[in-house]
This record gives C-alpha cells, structure tokens and sequence, in this order.
C-alpha cells in the first residue's frame, strides 16, 4: 500500500513537471538557436562595415553573454523561480561595473565611433588628441597608436581622440607642403622665386599638377616671406619637406640671395664731461 502511494506521488510530480521540464529543453534549443543566428548576422554587419576585427569579436561575445543570460532568467521563471532578485542583483553589479569602468566604457565607445565612421585608417598621418602628429599603427578598443617621425609610439586614448579635432593630413592621397622662407629686402624677389621653383621642379616627389606657385606672403620686421606650396603624395609629404627646406638654401646661398635673422642695431652716445 505504501508502494503505491509513493509511485502515485511520483506520478503527480512526474505529470506536473514533466511539461515544464520538456517546455524549458525546447525553450533553450530554440533560444540558443536565435542567438546564434541573431550573432552570426550582427557579427556580418560589421563585417560589411569593415569593423576592426577586435570589435567584432568583443561585441559578438557581449551580445552572446547577454542573450544567454536573458534566455537562462526565461526559462528560471518558467519553473516557478522569481527571477526579480535575480534582476536586482545583475543590475546592481552593472551598475557597480559600469561606474568603476566608466572612463574605459566611454574609450571603447569612442573606438567603436572611430572604426564604424572612419575619420582615419592605419597607415594615415593624423593630427588628433590636441596635437599629436603620427602615422597611425593601430586602432585599438581602448586607445589609437601613432608612430611618429623619430619612432616614438604615441597611444592616445579614443575619447581624447573624438573630443578633439581631427586632422588627417593623408586622408586624400594627395597633400599640399606648406613652405615659407625669408629673404633680404635687398634680395631680388622674382630670382628668389625662379630658384624656389627650379628646386621644385628638380624635386623627385612633387607632383607638377596642381602646378606649384610662390608668393609674396608676408612683409616681416627683418625679412620679405615666400610662401610655397607644392603637392606631393600623402606617403612623401615628409620627403618633400626636408628636400625643399635643404636644396632652397643651398640654391640661395649659389645665387647669393640671403636668409636674413633678426637683428638689433645699437647706437651709443658720447657722453661730454
């Protein structure tokens, strides 16, 4: 008698539950089945996008963590649990999360702005994070890395980067070399300019269209400015740089035209005892 009574109560729990179990198994093979789809597809978004490659993965696994977390609290709740506690405590420690990492959090989204939007690539020569001047090697989750002229690795956080002004200085392929040199006022400015074109023109760099020009720019205290500017590609701006500013003045110095320095002229009085 006592058999039966055991195998009857099991039988009632076996009724009573059997429904939910079976309703919690299928609820997790079909959730785990849309999430995949639904992080497949996200991840090919970004992929069109030519998001950098971290970012698709840090963002597929969050996506991932997240779903799943939501999915398990479903089917919790189907059993009769109260999932409320649960969603307190989850909210309570992502808060706690968010707030300790607030200024990593707000990093990460500004490279997630930077790689969606594309102000630059790597390979660039930027001017960004209020004057930092470099190629760009990386942009990373957290941070972008230049590497400037003399080598040096420069890692500016992505927050600074998207609150400043952002100049890319080889973003069109083609860049202008802003050049100024002073000569004499005795100095004769049409020579200054011919032998200023002629180094342009034996330059291996510039390119000859947009053609290069020289103009009076300034009339200084102790010298009379020409400015030039040349276009070069991105990749030889610093090549036409330095041969502009070394093959100008040896040119100036055969031709006898001078770079003048500032100077002062002093004149004494004889005092009469």
């Amino acid at each position: 008698m006592e058999n039966l009574l055991d195998f009857s109560k099991l039988s009632g729990l076996l009724t009573a539950w059997a429904p939910k179990v079976v309703g919690a198994i299928l609820t997790l093979i079909i959730g785990f089945f849309i999430i995949g789809i639904i992080v497949n597809t996200v991840k090919r978004m970004m992929e069109k996008r030519n998001v950098d490659v971290s970012i698709r993965s840090f963002l597929g696994s969050l996506i991932n963590m997240g779903l799943k977390v939501m999915l398990l609290l479903s089917v919790a709740g189907m059993f009769g649990i109260e999932t409320t506690s649960f969603v307190a405590i989850f909210g309570a420690l992502a808060f706690a999360i968010g707030m300790a990492l607030q200024g990593s959090l707000g990093h990460f989204a500004s490279g997630v702005m930077l790689l969606v939007f594309k102000p630059y690539k790597v390979g660039d020569l930027v001017t960004v994070g209020g004057g930092q001047t470099g190629t760009v090697e990386e942009i990373q989750v957290f941070n972008t890395v230049l590497k400037t002229l003399d080598n040096k690795r420069i890692i500016v956080p992505n927050s600074v980067v998207t609150g400043n002004i952002i100049t890319n200085i080889s973003g069109q392929g083609e860049i202008g070399v802003e050049l100024t040199y002073g000569i004499g006022y005795e100095d004769d400015i049409d020579k200054a300019r011919e032998v200023i074109l002629r180094v342009g023109n034996e330059c291996p760099y510039i390119l000859h269209d947009p053609q290069q020009a020289v103009v009076v720019a300034e009339l200084a205290d102790s010298s009379v400015n020409l400015a030039t500017r040349p276009f070069c590609r991105s990749e030889h701006y610093w090549d036409t740089y330095f041969y502009m500013q070394e093959n100008v003045k040896k040119a100036f110095d055969m031709e006898g035209i001078s770079i003048p320095f500032p100077q002062m002229d002093m004149h004494t009085r004889a005092m009469v005892a």
